[in-house]
């Protein structure tokens, strides 16, 4: 008989924890057709694209302040190499809206506008210095908690993006790095899924303590056949 299953509907969802990884992992190899490499002694998951030209590799044994998720773009045409990575606390959710938007074959890759709109839209501002001025190379959650800076390294060419979530200069719970050549779409689908105010739904038992003590947390119930074909309609939906 079907049945209902308790669930913690968590926001903002940059404080929601990993979530499931095969919503990347699977979604890319069944949908996308990136193939697995077929190495049972190799204790971690690498995913190639069908052209041989990005992959997408987690380390065996996730680090909180070390990349857990890394993404490898090689060289082509006009488009210089860049990667992108993610720590082992990053939400799915996010890491996907990246991949989701590099393997769309509809999402336009040229003429993006101001990659910060999405997060202007829901609030974020420019953070302040301790001498209360603004920095407009960043832009801060508007609880604090979240933030993107632009950072310019002498002798680059181009400038990295940083993404961090931490508390009050606390250690970061999750960072992801993006290259300077990293093509403006992705970014911009990142900061979109930043700003996106829709819940993600995590088990009650591993929501992380941030978003009990920081974050909005409520109670719910889908039922149980909601949330075993969820990742199915997600592959077929991209497929």
């Amino acid at each position: 008989m079907p049945h209902d299953i308790d669930v913690a509907l968590v926001a903002p969802r940059y404080l929601a924890g990993p979530g499931d990884p095969a919503w990347v992992t699977v979604a890319l190899h069944r949908a996308c057709r990136w193939s697995t490499a077929e190495d049972p002694l190799v204790p971690r998951v690498i995913l190639t694209s069908p052209d041989q030209l990005a992959q997408l590799r987690t380390t065996p044994d996730p680090d909180p302040n070390e990349p857990w998720w890394t993404l490898r773009h090689a060289h082509h045409g006009d488009q210089r190499a860049w990667s992108v990575t993610f720590g082992a606390r990053a939400p799915a959710e996010i890491i996907a809206a990246v991949t989701d938007a590099l393997t769309d074959p509809a999402t336009p890759t040229t003429s993006w506008g101001d990659p910060y709109e999405p997060l202007r839209a829901a609030g974020w501002h420019a953070p302040r210095h301790h001498d209360g001025h603004t920095s407009p190379e960043g832009m801060s959650s508007p609880d604090g908690l979240a933030r993107v800076d632009r950072i310019s390294h002498q002798g680059a060419r181009t400038a990295s993006w940083v993404v961090e979530t931490s508390l009050h200069h606390q250690p970061a719970q999750w960072r992801a790095y993006l290259d300077g050549d990293t093509p403006p779409h992705l970014v911009t689908a990142l900061f979109a899924a930043l700003a996106d105010e829709t819940p993600l739904v995590r088990e009650p038992h591993r929501v992380p303590h941030l978003a009990h003590t920081h974050g909005r947390t409520s109670s719910g119930r889908v039922s149980a056949e909601t949330l075993a074909f969820a990742l199915e309609r997600r592959v077929t939906s991209l497929a």
